[in-house]
């Protein structure tokens, strides 16, 4: 901590959607003076475009072909995240139902992923005061050297419960399956799966509050910015 200002910190989240990730990346961030990077919203972006230009998203060669094309620009404040493709704010759009339906699909091509990966690399290296970044393959594949890897976990039933809360009138079943699904799909795709880093630290959210994840997660960065 000497000379003012604290070493830059590069934070990695990974776990499956539904853990608090989001909430907690940001809250981190906004908490420690961090930049913050929501990787799921970069595939969501890339899922939108390929929708939106009428690409067949159960045709991996065609996804490939046009990975390179959209222009995808991620603001970092944790106070306020963008997202823009082309120009056009998504931030929104990304969310749909149709978005969510197709984005395990779009993200499992090797090509997208690498463009995207190049993505993250970019801001995390230009993040001055550091950066959390949250995501499903950030500590084993993105950022392996990261300073400090953390695994969120929950239970299916956790999950699917705080899932349906966002998503107004939901079904907590239909949730909870198809989080299943998607973890079924993220955890077994050649390129990258979701998986826990070796060295990352695993926080089970299940019986946790959002400020208890935030406050255990703001004190592992704290230690590892004191070199504990």
């Amino acid at each position: 901590m000497e000379n003012g200002a604290p070493q830059p910190v590069i934070v990695a989240i990974d776990g499956p959607s539904g853990t608090g990730k989001s909430s907690t990346s940001k809250a981190v961030a906004a908490k420690l003076g961090l930049s913050y990077l929501d990787t799921g919203a970069q595939y969501r972006a890339i899922t939108w475009w390929m929708v939106a230009n009428d690409i067949d998203v159960e045709d991996p060669t065609a996804i490939a072909a046009v990975a390179g094309k959209p222009e995808i620009i991620s603001g970092t404040d944790p106070a306020g995240p963008t997202i823009t493709v082309d120009g056009v704010d998504v931030a929104g759009p990304i969310r749909t139902q149709d978005v969510t339906a197709k984005v395990s699909a779009v993200s499992a091509v090797p090509e997208v992923r690498s463009r995207i990966t190049e993505l993250q690399r970019t801001l995390a290296a230009s993040a001055e005061a550091g950066i959390v970044v949250e995501g499903r393959d950030i500590g084993t594949t993105v950022l392996p050297n990261a300073d400090l890897k953390i695994f969120l976990t929950a239970s299916p039933e956790a999950r699917a419960a705080r899932r349906s809360g966002e998503l107004k009138g939901v079904d907590v079943n239909a949730t909870r399956e198809a989080l299943v699904k998607r973890d079924a799909a993220d955890s077994s795709r050649k390129t990258s799966p979701l998986a826990k880093a070796d060295d990352a630290v695993e926080v089970d959210t299940s019986e946790l509050t959002l400020p208890q994840v935030i406050e255990c997660v703001v004190t592992l960065v704290e230690e590892k910015r004191a070199g504990k």
